[in-house]
């Protein structure tokens, strides 16, 4: 009875949790919500709104809560958010901690916001509460200094987790390798010591639906599976790479999680006795992505292998890892979907309306992304049918809903 109502509560806020925008809308890269969509878009683009430039460098998305946009970038050497209404107009600005200054340098998690309360982690292991309304900092905890771990190569990437009262983080220690804090007040509800690795650039998974809700994510050598309510790890996979890079969340659907990254490509996971055993039913090393992510629609798969490999993009079978299809129509890059069409940023500048099926990748409309500095790596985001796209220095916001 004590595991039946633990789950209720569990799956209730996982319910709660998804009816707001978190990191790719619900973590699945699935605009569910957007309809009425443009099918295709003039030579020249869709109309921007609105662009900001000065946000200074950063790989972050925007956020967006009670009709505002939240945007993180580095100014020098800090952190700054940066709230906007919906005509572009700048609100406020924040500077909020320290921020990656050695290489890709910038912002990199995208914030989180929920229930009046906004949640940062900077590339230097800062994870700050501010209060939405005034901005002021309600607790702040730093992970490698309150749990006895370190940064990794290119500066901590993790847009933290939210399950109730708690918010999920990976410092990476050796003793405190994912902990559960209280989200009120950043005191330490469990940790759990997993198999001991290093972070790795990876924003855990929730799945609700078992009979023992999990958090899944990717340390430096391993796919973890932790008992949600305590952080018990119930089991694990080895997964490395030659650069411990596992940026991609996991995704979930049907007692399956699929995990993906360089070099070793793309791992599937099978659950078992209500979540808590899993064993791996097939490995597709061509399924390589980096930090792109991928999308399932249907019963298949869809991404860019932007690692080691080949520079394509695919589409694979989700039952059996069959690669339908490799297309090179388009530089390598990052995708959402909504209103069944995908929206693809490629690392070249492109951003691209695709109707990708299991038999075609195919290019419906595209432009140039011209504003902004340094890397395309920002993910894309859709709200009310305004697409939110960030280059490094720039936001953008253009009209995608058919009028």
């Amino acid at each position: 009875m004590k595991r039946l109502i633990i789950t209720a509560v569990f799956a209730l806020t996982f319910i709660y949790l998804h009816a707001q925008m978190d990191w790719r809308y619900d973590r699945t890269g699935i605009y569910q919500n957007e309809t009425g969509l443009m099918t295709v878009w003039p030579e020249e683009g869709p109309v921007m709104l609105w662009y900001y430039d000065g946000l200074g460098e950063g790989h972050s998305s925007v956020a967006i809560s009670n009709d505002k946009v939240y945007i993180t970038g580095m100014l020098e050497d800090k952190g700054y958010l940066y709230v906007f209404d919906f005509r572009g107009k700048l609100l406020h600005k924040l500077m909020y901690s320290d921020e990656w200054t050695e290489n890709y340098v910038g912002s990199r998690a995208t914030p989180i916001i929920s229930n009046g309360k906004i949640y940062l982690m900077s590339g230097m292991g800062d994870l700050i509460c501010l209060d939405e309304n005034n901005l002021k900092t309600l607790w702040q905890r730093n992970l490698f200094i309150d749990f006895d771990s370190k940064n990794i190569p290119w500066g901590f990437n993790e847009s933290p987790l939210l399950i109730g009262n708690m918010i999920i983080a990976t410092p990476g220690g050796k003793e405190h390798n994912v902990v559960a804090l209280n989200k009120h007040t950043g005191e330490l509800i469990w940790s759990s010591p997993c198999k001991g690795d290093l972070s790795s650039y990876c924003s855990p998974l929730y799945i609700s639906n078992q009979e023992t809700p999990l958090i899944v994510t990717m340390t430096a050598e391993h796919i973890v599976g932790l008992e949600a309510s305590s952080g018990k790890m119930l089991w694990s996979f080895v997964s490395k790479n030659r650069n411990a890079i596992h940026s991609n969340t996991p995704i979930y659907a049907n007692n399956r999680i699929l995990c993906s990254n360089v070099d070793i490509g793309s791992t599937m996971i099978q659950l078992s006795e209500g979540g808590r055993k899993a064993e791996i039913v097939w490995e597709v090393p061509e399924l390589d992505n980096m930090m792109g992510a991928m999308v399932k629609v249907g019963n298949f798969i869809y991404g860019s292998g932007s690692g080691y490999k080949e520079r394509v993009w695919y589409c694979a079978n989700w039952q059996t890892g069959e690669i339908k299809y490799k297309s090179k129509d388009l530089a390598v890059g990052a995708l959402i979907f909504a209103d069944n069409k995908f929206y693809c940023y490629s690392d070249k500048g492109e951003m691209a309306l695709v109707k990708a099926t299991p038999e075609k990748f195919e290019v419906v409309s595209k432009f140039m992304i011209t504003k902004g500095t340094e890397q395309h790596w920002a993910h894309p985001v859709i709200n009310k049918g305004i697409l939110y796209v960030r280059h490094g220095d720039s936001l953008m916001a253009f009209k995608i809903i058919e009028n």
